[in-house]
């Protein structure tokens, strides 16, 4: 076999097995960056100051400053005042093959005290506060003209949205760590209230095929941060801090396949008809003794690590990350073997689990481990 057909084949068997943390390898990682409401809905409004506005204003600064890194595409569901209605934003998220939905909106309620940023995943929860928060933003339901795509959807009964809670179950892991990253820049690094990272029903993620959050960048309705909010100063921190929380989720959670050392395009490629694959791919092996392991679960539940919990799979590590646990499975250091062992917790039943890397113990991309420093 000559050499030139060797390394093609080397090459396409490689590519059948490659699989990037989530979504198809697009060479650039994709946002989706949803501004709240717009044109006839104007969100929450107090003390003159209008959600609509200032979510919009936020959204283009982050998509400015993401538009600067050359591995990152930027979607928006709008970038000007206009209605955009609520099952249409999951839709162009999930068009775009995307790898992260970020919906951005300012909070208020009418005791008029509650302050600070939080940041929600998809969920169900029993917290009233959670609740009201997810009943305000589902509200948008009302102001379109037709309803009945939204199947019994009711958004004064958040519970109504059950069934449709298993459709993010799968990115769940995902969306909360973009959703910690996000949350630290808007609450710890400008020292703000930090409300913390909470579930709650919202129609918006629900839908949306891939990991998803909602942040709220804070209260219109507690007057001196309204005013925060509104300002120049405010408006470029909270854009900055959430464009680094996106930034530092996509490099510990996506490596594009041209990233690799001896990628090449498939369109690059042909595989012989009459020939069958006879050797291996050739090692992918990691440098500086990082090691690739398969995250295949995370939950705040603390489960002892024997094959009865996890479908029969052994070799299984966990780790706390603030209020989850991290399941991992396997512990190699050749790219080639940790994709066998993701493709047997996928035939396990872990469909959502994907390949992370370590060195000393910390978690580091993909990208990293192979191509060492």
């Amino acid at each position: 076999m000559k050499g030139n057909t060797k390394k093609k084949l080397r090459l396409l068997l490689f590519l059948m097995v490659f699989t990037v943390s989530f979504g198809q390898d697009s060479g650039k990682f994709k946002v989706v960056l949803d501004a709240g409401h717009g044109g006839k809905d104007y969100g929450a409004m107090y003390n003159g100051f209008i959600e609509k506005n200032i979510a919009l204003d936020v959204t283009l600064r982050v998509g400015k400053i993401l538009e600067k890194e050359s591995d990152i595409q930027v979607i928006y569901t709008r970038k000007t005042d206009v209605f955009i209605e609520l099952k249409e934003r999951p839709k162009i998220a999930n068009k775009a093959d995307a790898n992260l939905f970020v919906s951005i909106h300012c909070n208020a309620e009418t005791k008029k005290t509650a302050h600070g940023a939080e940041t929600f995943i998809m969920g169900l929860t029993k917290n009233a506060s959670n609740l009201e928060v997810a009943k305000m933003e589902n509200a948008v339901w009302e102001l379109e003209d037709d309803k009945t795509s939204y199947a019994g959807f009711d958004p004064n009964k958040p519970e109504s949205l059950l069934k449709f809670q298993l459709m993010q179950e799968e990115y769940r892991g995902e969306s909360f760590a973009a959703a910690v990253k996000v949350q630290h820049g808007l609450a710890k690094d400008l020292k703000r209230n930090d409300r913390g990272v909470k579930d709650a029903p919202f129609w918006v993620l629900h839908g949306v095929a891939m990991p998803g959050i909602l942040i709220e960048l804070g209260f219109l309705s507690f007057k001196s941060e309204g005013e925060y909010l509104n300002s120049e100063k405010g408006k470029t921190e909270l854009a900055e801090a959430v464009a680094r929380g996106i930034i530092e989720f996509k490099k510990e959670n996506f490596t594009p396949l041209s990233s690799i050392s001896g990628y090449v395009k498939p369109a690059e490629t042909t595989t012989p008809k009459t020939e069958t694959p006879k050797e291996s791919p050739a090692a992918q092996t990691a440098k500086d003794g990082a090691v690739f392991k398969v995250q295949i679960a995370a939950g705040s539940s603390d489960l002892a690590t024997t094959p009865s919990n996890f479908k029969g799979l052994n070799n299984i590590s966990k780790e706390k990350d603030g209020k989850v646990v991290k399941y991992y499975y396997g512990e190699v250091s050749d790219y080639n073997e940790a994709q066998n062992l993701l493709s047997e917790a996928k035939a396990k039943g872990y469909k959502d689990a994907f390949v992370v890397a370590f060195k000393n113990g910390k978690k580091i991309s993909v990208n990293e481990a192979l191509k060492g420093k």
